[in-house]
């Protein structure tokens, strides 16, 4: 079963030595992934931006993978200050809100400062 790395482009994937997403069968495993626009390699101070962009930076991994959000079973929502949470649901529902994944939110630091949100997933690509 051949083993897929796939990059975004983004300078934190060669200064640390991951890549954005790893495809391995049906299986799609995007790494953690954060509010950054990897072109410019800015971020947006407020977390329903970063949250939009984080998404927008999962779905080009996953369509690089033969893959779409449809196809996303889990995925893990990490932020630094717990209570903006809610702030992001409205975004992650237009995401989210039909495919129903199994989900979970952990507060905890970032590497970042900057970084307001971090989302992970994990892709099982629909057969046929």
């Amino acid at each position: 079963m051949p083993r897929t790395l796939i990059s975004s482009g983004s300078t934190f994937e060669a200064e640390i030595g991951y890549s954005r997403a790893v495809v391995q069968g049906d299986w799609v495993f995007v790494s953690g992934t954060t509010g950054f626009d990897y072109t410019t390699m800015t971020i947006a101070p407020d977390i329903e931006t970063q949250t939009e962009q984080c998404l927008r930076n999962i779905e080009a991994a996953l369509q690089q993978a033969g893959a779409s959000l449809r196809d996303v079973v889990r995925v893990n929502y990490v932020l630094p200050d717990g209570a903006e949470f809610p702030k992001t649901w409205p975004v992650l529902r237009r995401f989210f809100g039909e495919v129903r994944p199994a989900a979970m939110m952990i507060s905890a630091g970032l590497a970042d400062p900057r970084m307001r949100i971090e989302i992970e997933v994990t892709a099982l690509k629909a057969s046929g």
